[in-house]
């Protein structure tokens, strides 16, 4: 990685003289890049390391001192996308990709949610890259077009910055531009169409277009940290602090035990320009903040308050809204709602459409209003380039989408996983001198999508079906294949004072017979049901399938579920247990690939109205409370077999997706055979860590650091030659590059060591040829695509 900061250099001299002359000018470095990315928040971070990994030579301007923007320690929100605090039906939906690979780490290293150490992790992944020259502290201030072509068509030709900490003004070109500057610093400058504000219900029909009393824009928020520090603490406010709390409808629901992130409802300023009225909006969230922190601590409703001390209060919003830029596509409320398909896709979302009151923490309305779909929706490549700027790439919360849309994909895992997809489509316009228009081409989105599955980015729909993997022509076998026959009892029992099921992926035919152990208190009657959703990867189960009631006599008893069900294909489904006082049902410490435990919570009444449909949600347990339903299968059905690891898919999705070893295999072991001898160069495996799992990123606390489903120790082998052993491992991939390739006609995975209680599991064994994994192979150095420039 490059910086903003030469080597440190001795000087012969003690005294530096300068004569008076009429003007200065600030120290000027030029620079050329492959990709220039105007925005240093999680999206352009991600964006940044895509590109570098890619192959390109990479400029990321951060106007911050720190990476990773409302993720960083200036601000502290969690990061979050489709995962959605796993509070909806989005089962399996991290994101993947880079940004996977920084909440994995994160998690391992931080699961307490420190956001300083989170502010490493992203400069180590960074400054990891060579390909990257960091500008921090620096603000992209002026854009050069390129000049005018005869069709009319508008470039950026580079952008002008300035860092105020060294003095320097930066002149950078380059081919291609990605603006993830969150405002959109870069598309206003180079003059590219954007929005700001709410459409009309009527332009794209949207229900939940907001009324002009709920407001056209997002507010932004300010959080704060308390601590205590053992003994009582005065406070005494800031001249500027709200003294009147009444203003605040919400206020009685201050209490001394939130803060941070939690407040995320402290927001305001909706009805301003939250672009150029930032500080103004700032300036009212501290009067909010201190005012708060003021009643909390001198009101005398709170003693427990008395020792708590006010840590850190952010001194930068963030921002959740303000210019929208028009790509190719705008995405609205259908798209997101209706799982809409697009022959495109290259990320996705799941987080509700969300919208919140112009007037924020000052409103009578409630701090938000969520709507939300089935499960996760595609995101079009066309809503990631603007339809107007043809070098320029959106990504972050600037995409090419309506306000309502907005509501849903301005969450920061989403935007990041935006980045990604852009900066994968940039090294391909590098490598072919072709426009990011261009890549709708269908063969040449093929291969972008198949660029961006081989780099753990889910795209729903969507397996990667990839030539140059040897893997997929192997005869593959191992030493064992889970066949679910039984989740072994272990622990207190589950008391059913809510529904409670089991996520459970199952094979096409009759539906096996279930045995359940259950703790009855009085002679009842237990309601069971088997549910799916609308398709084999739809994790709303709101299609019955079968179900019974069990008449149920005091005591411990082990009852059976015949529901004389068929599947008319091999699907997820739900085992649903509905609520009971008087049972409660024996749960399993067994942690395994592809099975979630489920509760029932709360229902999304439909209404028609506003567009929303009628949900009801069934919703994982977050470990250690969440533990799986002991059950028996009957009979015992196929849930890992080894052939999994080859089917292109990285993620539970219809079915598990991975090689799960038998439980009680002490030496789990995968073979890949092949009738003529392949050179191998490189091997990459996907493993479990848990893509269900919220990885909160700052204030929650997780019970693991290592997820327990993922394979820790392994030996990679050829012809009984060990190519590599691996201890400790804890990320999603893993890459074996080999400095030289080895000629073989079988390959072995040996599993020694898993992180928690599970059975070994693989997601995807892939082997190439080549060990590059480039894009651009001998490192770019185009300053302007052949078919971009001049023609």
């Amino acid at each position: 990685m490059s910086s903003e900061a030469p080597s440190p250099t001795s000087r012969s001299q003690r005294l530096v003289v300068e004569p008076a002359v009429g003007r200065r000018d600030f120290l000027t470095r030029e620079d050329d890049a492959d990709l220039v990315v105007v925005g240093g928040g999680l999206s352009g971070t991600c964006a940044a390391i895509t590109a570098a990994r890619a192959g390109l030579r990479v400029v990321l301007i951060q106007d911050r001192p720190v990476l990773g923007g409302n993720s960083s320690s200036e601000v502290r929100l969690w990061i979050l996308g489709a995962t959605a605090h796993m509070s909806n039906n989005n089962r399996f939906a991290r994101e993947g990709g880079v940004l996977d690979e920084i909440l994995v780490e994160n998690m391992y290293r931080n699961r307490d949610g420190n956001p300083v150490v989170f502010d490493t992790i992203l400069l180590e992944k960074v400054v990891e890259e060579p390909g990257i020259t960091l500008l921090l502290n620096t603000a992209m201030i002026d854009v050069r077009m390129a000049d005018g072509d005869v069709d009319g068509s508008r470039r950026i030709a580079g952008v002008s910055a300035f860092c105020s900490q060294n003095s320097t003004r930066y002149e950078i070109t380059a081919p291609y531009f990605v603006d993830s500057s969150g405002d959109g610093a870069l598309g206003f400058l180079a003059g590219a169409a954007f929005r700001m504000g709410a459409e009309a219900s009527s332009e794209f029909g949207e229900k939940f277009a907001p009324s002009t009393e709920y407001g056209d824009l997002l507010g932004h928020s300010i959080y704060f940290y308390s601590k205590d520090v053992g003994h009582p603490v005065r406070f005494v406010p800031p001249s500027y602090a709200l003294d009147d709390l009444s203003e605040i409808p919400r206020a009685r629901s201050f209490n001394a035990n939130e803060d941070g992130c939690r407040l995320w409802w402290i927001e305001w300023g909706g009805r301003l320009d939250t672009v150029h009225e930032t500080e103004t909006i700032k300036w009212r969230l501290w009067q909010v903040v201190y005012g708060v922190w003021n009643h909390l601590k001198n009101s005398g409703e709170f003693p427990d308050a008395a020792n708590l001390t006010l840590e850190w209060v952010g001194t930068i919003p963030g921002k959740r809204e303000s210019r929208r830029f028009e790509g190719l596509y705008m995405l609205c409320q259908d798209d997101v709602l209706g799982q809409a398909q697009h022959p495109d896709a290259v990320a996705f979302g799941g987080w509700s459409i969300d919208l919140h009151p112009a007037d924020g923490v000052f409103s009578e309305r409630p701090g938000c209003n969520q709507l939300h779909g089935r499960g996760t929706y595609q995101i079009p490549y066309r809503c990631l380039v603007s339809r107007d700027v043809e070098n320029l790439f959106l990504a972050g919360r600037l995409t090419s989408v309506s306000h309502v849309a907005f509501g849903s994909t301005r969450v920061m895992a989403t935007g990041s996983h935006c980045g990604q997809a852009v900066a994968t489509a940039a090294a391909l316009c590098v490598r072919d001198g072709v426009r990011p228009a261009d890549l709708l081409e269908p063969a040449r989105m093929a291969e972008l999508q198949r660029w961006l599955l081989r780099g753990s980015q889910h795209i729903p729909q969507h397996a990667l079906e990839d030539p140059e993997d040897l893997a997929r022509s192997a005869s593959i076998v191992a030493s064992s294949e889970l066949r679910l026959g039984t989740l072994p009892r272990a622990g207190d029992p589950l008391p059913l004072d809510i529904d409670r099921g089991q996520l459970l992926p199952l094979e096409a035919g009759p539906v096996p017979r279930f045995g359940l152990k259950v703790r009855v208190a009085a002679p009842t009657t237990l309601r069971v049901q088997l549910r799916r959703g609308a398709r084999p990867d739809d994790y709303t189960p709101d299609r019955l399938i079968g179900e019974c009631a069990l008449e149920l006599e005091v005591g411990e008893q082990v009852v059976q579920v015949d529901l004389d069900a068929v599947l008319t294909e091999p699907s997820y489904t739900a085992l649903c247990l509905l609520a009971n006082p008087d049972v409660a049902v024996a749960a399993s410490d067994l942690v395994v690939t592809g099975l979630v435990p489920l509760r029932h919570v709360k229902d999304q009444e439909p209404d028609d109205a506003i567009g929303q449909p009628g949900l009801e949600f069934w919703v994982p347990v977050r470990r250690p409370e969440g533990r799986n339903l002991a059950l028996t299968l009957d009979p015992p059905v196929l849930v890992g077999p080894a052939s999994a690891v080859a089917n292109g898919l990285d993620r539970p999705t219809g079915a598990a997706n991975a090689w799960i070893a038998a439980p009680e295999d002490e030496a789990p072991t995968l073979r890949l055979t092949w009738d003529e001898p392949q050179t191998i160069g490189r091997v990459e495996l996907r493993l479990d860590t848990d893509s269900d799992h919220a990885m909160e990123s700052a204030l929650w606390t997780h019970p693991e650091d290592a997820m327990p489903q993922c394979v820790r120790d392994f030996t990679i082998s050829a012809n009984g030659r060990v190519l590599a052993k691996v201890g400790g491992h804890h990320q999603s991939a893993y890459r074996l590059t080999l400095a030289e390739p080895v000629r073989t006609s079988e390959l072995t995975i040996a599993v020694e060591g898993v992180n928690g209680h599970a059975p070994a599991a693989l997601f995807s064994v892939r082997c190439y040829r080549d060990p590059e994994h480039r894009i651009v192979r001998d490192g770019a150095s185009v300053v302007a695509a052949p078919s971009v420039a001049g023609r």
